[in-house]
């Protein structure tokens, strides 16, 4: 399969666990008379439905669209390396702190595996195979990390305000500050050890194709 299809199926993948996603939030609110709106705001309080939605449309802008300062933006060797590091730490951290929590069945399930283990393996093979090589140095780490930092912050107000909280290793209510501080400064760790390894393997990889271009 030429790699333009495959990810544009990635891309479709992406949309699809997205929306199933989606689906099984409001029919859930639906059901008990809740606020769908409310349930819309919970949907994207997740990391892993943000850094998601940031996988699809990277893919999306991968295998269409036309030229734009949006298109240039998710398809930069930065942007994409960041989006890269997210995804890989939902995978990580889906796998070692929350899988063992519950056993989703049905379209859950589906949802599930697609968001937290297809989704990051397909776009690791994205950003190996297709992302430009070459142009990424340490600075970059600092400007990766306002993503998650944000994140926690509003995570922590809201969670405050409305005492939901979208993680239960950040349940303040539960947990306490202290120790929902030295779980993000645990996860914040292993961000910046991802996005260090990413760095090395880019810079890596482009001396390689660099010294294979240079010869005759």
């Amino acid at each position: 399969m030429p790699p333009r299809l495959w990810i544009a199926l990635g891309a479709g993948l992406g949309w699809a666990a997205l929306s199933i996603q989606l689906y099984l939030v409001l029919i859930a609110r639906w059901q008990d008379q809740a606020s769908l709106l409310g349930g819309l705001v919970n949907y994207f309080s997740y990391f892993t439905v943000l850094s998601n939605t940031l996988v699809a449309s990277v893919l999306t802008y991968a295998v269409c669209g036309r030229e734009s300062a949006a298109r240039r933006f998710f398809l930069s060797p930065s942007i994409s390396s960041a989006i890269a590091t997210s995804i890989i730490l939902v995978g990580l951290t889906y796998s070692l702190l929350l899988r063992h929590l519950w056993s989703p069945q049905g379209w859950q399930w589906l949802a599930d595996e697609l968001l937290h283990d297809i989704m990051p393996l397909l776009f690791v093979g994205y950003w190996w195979c297709c992302v430009e090589k070459g142009t990424l140095r340490a600075r970059h780490l600092l400007h990766w990390l306002l993503y998650p930092l944000v994140y926690f912050v509003y995570t922590l107000l809201r969670g405050h305000g409305i005492g939901f909280y979208p993680y239960p290793f950040v349940d303040v209510a539960s947990l306490g500050v202290a120790r929902v501080l030295l779980n993000a400064l645990a996860i914040l760790a292993v961000f910046i050890l991802i996005g260090a390894l990413l760095i090395a393997l880019d810079r890596w990889q482009g001396r390689r194709l660099a010294n294979a271009r240079a010869q005759p």
